[in-house]
């Protein structure tokens, strides 16, 4: 299967590169050329469009920052839609919105080609090892025809149903691990406030009940003070505001979403949408002149060698 590329962001580029490294003909683009060069001294093909792209290709993956930046690929005149034909699979790999990837699927399927929304999760340092977990959302038949490239580029594949279920299933894990996260700046400051050795601190929540995959990463890029998770604050209000349009139109009352929408937007104001995400923690080390840092932790460590080779299909329950 010949893939094309759109988007080779902090995520999209690790993917990609998981697709070259194991061998797949590949076909870039991205808005800015440059960031592009590497993939092709790779051995990747460059798209002077995405309608050309879709035209060449068997199947072609979007990775890209918001839902109205993967309408304007799809939907340009010189687009993916313009270029796709019978038979073809339009991936979307972006956090995006279930109304969004529903109305774009139905555009997809009119023209006789299929659409999966496919969002990642795990982190960019997951997605460099090819040891990320996806989400597949579409028909059985589609799920089985392009399984064999989910699984290049990720570990753990979960079929969730029909096309938009998916990209539910991203914004809610995304909700959980922003809520996770300000927990964990909370708790990491008022132990170094008390005294505790915060190095000490992270082990006593790693081996307890307290624990949390945001915890065992990211804890670690706040306390050797890089707090560099490739993820930024104008992304995670994003996803906020998509969860909380899931709930809104479940007629859902929540009560902490709005709440972390508040600590990220006021975050952002004060250190800009494009600072990493953890620099949350700022406002607290602002509020109490604390460093929450660890001298001599360590950069960021975690266990991204599968237990066994290949990819792991997850059963629905």
């Amino acid at each position: 299967m010949k893939v094309g590329f759109i988007g080779l962001g902090n995520v999209g580029g690790k993917l990609a590169g998981s697709l070259l490294r194991n061998g797949i003909d590949v076909t870039v683009r991205d808005l800015d050329r440059s960031v592009a060069e590497p993939f092709l001294a790779q051995g990747a093909s460059w798209a002077e469009s995405p309608k050309a792209m879709a035209e060449s290709v068997d199947a072609v993956v979007t990775c890209l920052p918001s839902p109205a930046a993967s309408a304007a690929v799809m939907e340009a005149d010189d687009g993916v839609l313009a270029g796709l034909g019978a038979g073809k699979i339009w991936a979307e790999m972006s956090t995006t919105d279930e109304a969004e990837i529903k109305r774009l699927g139905e555009i997809v399927a009119a023209i006789g080609s299929s659409a999966i929304d496919c969002p990642v999760s795990g982190g960019c340092h997951r997605a460099d090892t090819g040891n990320i977990s996806i989400f597949a959302g579409c028909d059985r038949e589609t799920f089985e025809r392009f399984l064999p490239i989910l699984t290049t580029m990720g570990r753990r594949i979960l079929h969730t149903g029909p096309i938009g279920t998916a990209s539910v299933l991203k914004v809610v894990t995304n909700y959980l691990a922003t809520a996770n996260l300000v927990a964990v700046t909370e708790a990491l400051a008022t132990s170094a406030a008390a005294g505790m050795d915060l190095n000490t601190t992270f082990e006593a929540i790693r081996i307890s009940s307290g624990n949390s995959f945001v915890h065992e990463t990211e804890s670690q890029v706040i306390l050797n003070g890089s707090r560099d998770i490739s993820f930024t604050m104008d992304l995670v209000i994003k996803d906020i505001s998509l969860f909380q349009a899931v709930a809104d139109r479940a007629d859902i009352p929540l009560e902490l979403a709005p709440l972390l929408r508040e600590i990220f937007d006021d975050a952002a104001e004060r250190y800009g949408m494009r600072e990493w995400s953890d620099n949350v923690i700022r406002r607290l080390e602002d509020a109490t002149g604390l460093d929450i840092t660890a001298p001599g932790f360590p950069a960021l460590m975690v266990d991204d060698e599968p237990e066994e080779p290949g990819a792991e299909v997850i059963p629905k329950r």
